[in-house]
């Protein structure tokens, strides 16, 4: 009997966890750049009751009696799939159509990665330099932060789909100033380490980070100027799975009072 009471917490507990995700997944739909997440569950050990069973003729059966002891999370996944373009108008907000990041310099040092392609220009020392709303400059493909000098009108800045920076000359022509937005990708996206402000970080799940101007084996990324990415979560899906969990967390809560009422019944039970 106190098999089930431990069985059915563990299911209350992982779809507890489930929600948890669901609800994180409504909270960012608005977010810029949100890939959404989703729990995953995997069985826990079985308990061998008996390796052969026989039926009433004394016949071995097929297999033999396991009883499960419940679940658990094994993972939070995140899903990087294409988020819609939304038409901002903004000459520094920058869509990503593909697997690319871009690379920010983070005040530890560190780069990080983001698909929020919301920036904005901050005063530097040589210039304007192009930066996230918390001021972590965007870095180009050297991994140097971007500045558009002094001499440059910032308001002319116009950037082609490999992110390289165009300016009008004397006539009028665009002209390449020389820099490029640096894009990375990664072996698998969703061992990034996921920090506030929609940064994330290299690691070892995740693999190094593969810059495309380096590496021409990638499929190049599209930058949109004027454009941010939405988030990729779908609100009625994300509706039905909560509807999902909480039956399943109540189901649960029912096995937990059903073993509790048997527990007593066996308790009350007299000679």
């Amino acid at each position: 009997m106190m098999r089930s009471l431990w069985t059915a917490a563990s299911g209350m507990t992982t779809q507890q966890t489930n929600v948890d995700t669901i609800s994180n997944n409504l909270a960012n739909i608005n977010t810029v750049g949100y890939k959404k997440e989703t729990a995953e569950f995997k069985t826990l050990l079985y308990q061998t009751i008996q390796e052969q069973s026989y039926d009433n003729n004394g016949d071995i059966k097929p297999s033999g009696i396991q009883v499960g002891l419940g679940v658990r999370n094994s993972a939070i996944t995140s899903h990087y799939t294409q988020g819609n373009l939304l038409s901002t108008g903004n000459d520094y907000d920058f869509a990503i159509e593909g697997k690319g990041f871009f690379m920010v310099e983070l005040p530890d040092g560190n780069i990080g990665y983001t698909r929020n392609g919301s920036f904005q220009l901050s005063n530097g020392i040589n210039g304007l330099t192009i930066s996230t709303s918390d001021g972590y400059p965007l870095l180009d493909t050297s991994g140097s932060p971007i500045v558009i000098e002094d001499y440059y009108d910032a308001s002319s800045i116009t950037i082609d789909e490999r992110g390289n920076l165009w300016h009008p000359d004397e006539t009028g022509a665009s002209v390449p100033i020389g820099i490029q937005i640096g894009i990375a990708q990664f072996n698998n996206p969703s061992g990034l380490i996921k920090t506030s402000n929609s940064i994330l970080l290299e690691s070892e799940a995740s693999g190094m980070a593969r810059l495309e101007s380096e590496d021409f084996t990638l499929q190049q990324s599209t930058i949109r100027q004027g454009h941010l990415e939405g988030s990729n979560v779908q609100a009625v899906e994300e509706m039905v799975n909560l509807i999902v969990a909480q039956r399943g967390y109540e189901m649960n809560s029912k096995i937990i009072t059903a073993s509790d009422e048997m527990l007593q019944q066996a308790n009350n039970l007299r000679r």
